[in-house]
């Protein structure tokens, strides 16, 4: 009989975490995911609409929006947003990358390069705000903030809908984040 209960309890637990966990990550969706990441710098987002975009340009001053899904001139998501972030004088940036594919270190250090010399505050979105945007929120905390690798990890985690799960494809970020410690000599 405490068996039961106990397995009861469990199974309630672990539901109550399970759709606290989808409540979240639902309401990240729902609310473009844009977050401060260091405040007067550096923004991060989902895929936002042109006038939500518009409204944070002009919110928050952002100069220069590095777009993570890389130029896709067919798509009209992709010339709208042009066109938003034009209208309002910034800088649109385009840097493909995938969350379900490692990239490189010459990727890697390629995308630090275009975050220090473009000029700030800089937003960086993918189309989640979650994977591709949490591995360059996570660069450009640590090595252009100088933030230290406990903190700047912070941003490829849950609390911004990034699941590291080992069999998940957005895994693919988590490992290029490792990666990139070793070829820089941090420890984790």
């Amino acid at each position: 009989m405490r068996w039961k209960r106990l397995l009861k309890r469990a199974g309630l637990g672990t539901l109550v975490v399970v759709l606290g966990l989808g409540a979240w990550l639902g309401y990240l969706q729902f609310s473009g995911n844009f977050h401060e990441v260091l405040p007067g710098k550096f923004y991060r987002s989902a895929q936002l609409s042109p006038e939500a975009l518009a409204g944070y340009i002009d919110r928050y001053g952002i100069a220069t929006v590095i777009n993570l899904r890389g130029e896709n001139p067919q798509d009209q998501w992709y010339r709208d947003e042009m066109k938003a972030v034009q209208d309002r004088g910034a800088v649109y940036l385009n840097f493909r990358m995938s969350a379900k594919r490692e990239l490189t270190m010459e990727e890697s250090f390629r995308l630090v390069a275009l975050m220090r010399d473009a000029k700030g505050p800089i937003l960086v979105h993918c189309q989640g705000g979650a994977d591709r945007t949490g591995f360059a929120s996570v660069l450009y905390l640590q090595q252009i903030a100088g933030v230290d690798e406990e903190t700047a990890e912070l941003q490829l985690t849950p609390l911004f809908g990034h699941l590291n799960l080992p069999f998940l494809g957005a895994y693919a970020m988590d490992e290029t984040w490792e990666a990139f410690e070793k070829a820089i000599g941090l420890d984790s």
